[in-house]
């Protein structure tokens, strides 16, 4: 789910249903982080060729999507290389998804309009361009793409440079990298709500809103004000927590007597920091 919709459900305005089990005989998809390079690319496409199998190519800018699949053809010339993107004639488009299927081509270069919808069992490589550039439940759908049979199947996210990964994108990347164990998607959309935010539940914003407060607090915050319309009472928008700070410094926070001799001056100072 959306960030959200999966807040909606933690708050309990939603329900949550969540099915874990795979498909019998489904295996995790293996999914690296990796620079950019012609040899990483070439040795990713010929590992499944040489098995039989079929590849994903994901180049997500239609103007440049012809090139990307003549240099394919360069680095790997024994494959056979097809075009899908979205601005192609729905019957041509149709027609290409079809030969694929059908293994006619063996390497499919495509913009993210594979994300949903397409179930090519013998497709059990991908390579993701500028993986950096999308979303973490985009990534996700994209990977599923992948691994629909029995066989061991390969996601690969490319980056220009992993040195120079930092922000939501770095976090993003490791997230969908550590989350590769079947059954991973509500974990994934966890990972997806604390960096994007909650968005507005009664607003359009979808994600967002959150980053000010933190996650934990703002959960709370929000547990807080759900109970208290619960019980029929109007949630306290001026003091939303009550909550005291307590620090722990491990060393002992008594006044010393040389510094100030009279006990009833050293138990109202106490009283005053504590009160602070």
């Amino acid at each position: 789910p959306i960030p959200r919709t999966l807040n909606m459900a933690f708050s309990g305005m939603r329900d949550l249903s969540i099915i874990a089990t795979p498909p019998a005989r489904r295996l995790a998809v293996k999914t690296f982080v990796q620079e950019h390079t012609d040899a990483s690319i070439k040795e990713a496409i010929l590992r499944e060729l040489l098995r039989g199998g079929q590849v994903y190519f994901l180049h997500n800018e239609v103007d440049t999507i012809e090139r990307a699949a003549e240099n394919i053809r360069m680095l790997v010339p024994e494959a056979r290389v097809a075009v899908a993107h979205g601005q192609m004639r729905e019957r041509e488009l149709e027609q290409v998804m079809q030969q694929f299927y059908h293994k006619e081509y063996n390497v499919l270069v495509c913009s993210t309009i594979i994300e949903t919808g397409i179930d090519v069992p013998n497709a059990n490589t991908i390579l993701i361009e500028r993986a950096d550039k999308l979303g973490l439940a985009q990534l996700h759908q994209l990977r599923g793409r992948v691994g629909r049979s029995h066989h061991q199947a390969y996601a690969y996210l490319l980056v220009p440079s992993i040195k120079h990964l930092k922000g939501d994108a770095e976090k993003r990347l490791d997230a969908i990298q550590r989350a590769s164990t079947l059954g991973a998607g509500f974990m994934l959309a966890t990972e997806d709500l604390e960096i994007r935010g909650a968005g507005e539940l009664l607003g359009e914003q979808q994600s967002g809103s959150m980053q000010a407060i933190g996650y934990s607090l703002y959960m709370e915050m929000l547990e807080k004000a759900t109970k208290a319309i619960q019980q029929g009472k109007t949630p306290n928008f001026d003091a939303p927590l009550s909550l005291t700070a307590e620090i722990n410094l491990h060393i002992p926070a008594l006044i010393p007597d040389d510094y100030l001799g009279d006990v009833h001056q050293r138990l109202l100072f106490y009283k005053r920091i504590s009160n602070t």
